[in-house]
């Protein structure tokens, strides 16, 4: 299936009305399955998804170009580019775009090798392609995996393999919406990832949608403005100039308010790119409406982390391989 990567990976799925303002593209726009990936990759992570490469799996057209050219970006790398979309894209930046084409004969070598301090590392590379083939090991009691569920575990290993590790990601509905890496320990990279999906399910709340922002305020602002109206401390100094930002300063949603919000999305799947030490991820992800996880299993603890999901009624798949990028 299409995805692209710039904060996150995503499917060519239509974009819904609330992602479109939520993600600050006209409503009327007529929009290619290409060009809804790249919206939803992006997506994933509004505040952190600036001056990115994008990176796209297929032929890059009109309508992608045309919203990346009014996003902040350093790049983009395709194999193909029609020659309506290379000419928007020449124009980005005064001209100073950085415009790739993949060569798709390209094949890497096996062997990677990094020096460090004369110390040299060598490894094989990472060429594992996460597919249906990595679907066959259910490990708990329930095992209900719907095709939706399948789609975005793939998705979610896609994700991993490319994610500085340590790392977890949430992925709902054909796409990432929360990704925690490079952290030291598994249980924070499960709270990150859970805190940015919380933040993104947050941002299609009624209350986020009709938010007042003042005439010309850029894309940016608005991103920065609408995290800080969800985060629940902030300095006086943040607040006086988040204040500033709209026609009508709202009032701030409660910690009930959004978690009654937050308790519909039921349907969240988890990836970890190496095993649970404990089951603490296991209770966080519960806390976070995820129903299925994927990880490589192998610790120690893993019947510990089963009977978790047991009891909170997930399924969980091992895979059998770890997707470590160091």
């Amino acid at each position: 299936f299409k995805h692209v990567s710039p904060a996150g990976a995503a499917l060519g799925l239509p974009l819904t009305e609330s992602l479109k303002k939520a993600y600050h593209i006209d409503p009327n726009a007529k929009l290619s399955p290409i060009a809804c990936a790249y919206a939803r990759a992006r997506g994933a992570d509004r505040v952190a998804s600036y001056g990115d490469f994008a990176a796209f799996s297929d032929e890059v057209d009109e309508s992608a170009a045309l919203l990346l050219k009014n996003e902040v970006s350093d790049g983009i790398i395709a194999p193909s580019y029609t020659p309506e979309a290379l000419e928007i894209l020449k124009s980005k930046r005064k001209g100073s775009y950085n415009i790739i084409q993949i060569d798709p004969s390209y094949e890497p070598v096996p062997q990677e090798k990094k020096q460090i301090f004369g110390i040299t590392f060598e490894q094989r590379r990472n060429d594992d392609i996460p597919s249906v083939k990595d679907l066959t090991n259910i490990v708990t009691k329930n095992k209900d995996l719907p095709d939706s569920a399948k789609r975005d575990m793939i998705l979610a290993l896609i994700t991993l393999k490319y994610t500085q590790s340590n790392s977890v990601c949430y992925v709902y509905d054909g796409q990432v919406i929360g990704n925690g890496a490079g952290q030291q320990a598994r249980i924070h990279c499960t709270r990150l990832a859970g805190d940015k999906a919380d933040f993104w399910l947050l941002r299609q709340h009624p209350a986020v949608l009709s938010l007042q922002f003042k005439e010309g305020l850029g894309k940016a602002d608005k991103d920065n403005a609408i995290d800080t109206f969800l985060r629940d401390h902030i300095t006086e100094q943040e607040n006086e100039y988040w204040e500033t930002m709209f026609e009508k300063v709202p009032e701030r949603l409660t910690y009930e308010e959004k978690r009654m919000w937050l308790s519909q999305f039921t349907d969240v799947v988890l990836g970890s790119d190496a095993f649970f030490p404990f089951r603490d991820c296991v209770d966080e992800a519960a806390k976070a409406g995820v129903s299925s996880i994927i990880q490589p299993g192998g610790s120690v603890n893993d019947a510990e982390s089963i009977e978790a999901c047991n009891e909170h009624g997930i399924s969980m798949m091992f895979t059998g391989m770890r997707h470590f990028k160091h």
